[in-house]
């Protein structure tokens, strides 16, 4: 990681800690991380696209890592989240941006296309891919009539109460665990309980493309700040879904590309891929250019496939 520089931003009313690499005048690239991560998922990215001459930001987002976590759940709506982006880029003075997100990042990067467009000169989305927005459902009632009450998004409305039982785990075991787990079948399997996630004590042989030093990362940094402020995101779906009533049927139109990993849980949601890959996302999405998959990969992507998810971002943006 050397060469990264560190500082923080205040944005939003809040401190922004950010992580950057590459030159300054070079064309800028912001990162945003999906549940549970920070700015530390996007390493290999950072280094890689940094390299080639592109300047790599990545925050922690709010509630995540050396970022203020306030206190209050309504403190979370997408519009916070997207105002905090929109800021930093003020700061940095930097009018527009590639945008490259990965889960709830995603997500946010979608919604940061459709409200603020030109302030996106392209955009790479991992994982999650974009669905409209359903007048006649909210979100959570909608995970909720598919799966039941333990599915994890449920799971997580309830306050303090997720909160506890995922600080009170190894968090060395715990991240262990979430990042190494394949997704095949049916999504509403995951509960992210404790019972499911805390399953030995023993150390677990990690993969290749997974050190110590980064379970050690990432544990260090949840052990400090806890998990309430991600899980916040969760508590706000509905809030968003109330929120964003005017832009029901608006599309996304810029240009992007879309990432999935083979055996990602996002991936196997009833439907999705069906509507991934004939014509569903491109009706939303005009500018979609290309939706990949890679072949045995997983959730972590851009962890898991370093390289091969570095090259695809910078075989796109490279275009524009």
């Amino acid at each position: 990681m050397e060469g990264i520089r560190h500082k923080s931003i205040d944005v939003s009313g809040i401190s922004m800690h950010v992580a950057e690499k590459g030159p300054e005048d070079g064309p800028a690239i912001l990162f945003v991380h999906g549940f549970p991560e920070l700015w530390y998922s996007w390493r290999h990215q950072i280094l890689s696209l940094s390299a080639r001459g592109y300047r790599c930001i990545a925050p922690d987002m709010r509630g995540y890592g050396d970022t203020t976590a306030p206190p209050s759940v309504s403190s979370y709506t997408i519009f916070h989240l997207i105002g905090d982006l929109i800021e930093l880029l003020d700061s940095l003075s930097l009018p527009q941006v590639f945008v490259v997100g990965h889960d709830w990042g995603a997500i946010i990067a979608w919604q940061l296309c459709m409200l603020r467009p030109d302030r996106v000169k392209a955009l790479v989305n991992l994982s999650v891919a974009f669905r409209p927005r359903n007048p006649a459902v909210k979100t959570v009632d909608y995970f909720r009539s598919l799966y039941g009450d333990n599915y994890y998004v449920c799971r997580f409305q309830e306050y303090g109460v997720v909160d506890e039982e995922l600080a009170s785990m190894d968090l060395k075991v715990l991240f262990t665990n979430i990042m190494t787990k394949r997704g095949q079948g049916q999504g509403g399997t995951v509960s992210f309980s404790k019972a499911s996630l805390e399953t030995s004590k023993e150390p677990t042989l990690l993969p290749s493309w997974l050190s110590e030093e980064d379970i050690e990362y990432f544990a260090s940094k949840f052990k400090k700040s806890g998990f309430t402020g991600g899980l916040n995101y969760y508590r706000c779906l509905n809030l968003n879904w109330e929120l964003t009533a005017p832009w029901t049927g608006a599309q996304i139109n810029v240009p992007t590309k879309y990432i999935v990993g083979e055996f990602d849980i996002t991936y196997h949601y009833p439907g999705i891929q069906d509507y991934i890959h004939k014509g569903g996302l491109k009706s939303h999405v005009p500018l979609l250019e290309e939706a990949v998959v890679i072949k045995g990969a997983g959730h972590f992507i851009q962890q898991e496939k370093a390289k091969e998810i570095s090259d695809h971002i910078y075989e796109f943006i490279k275009m524009f």
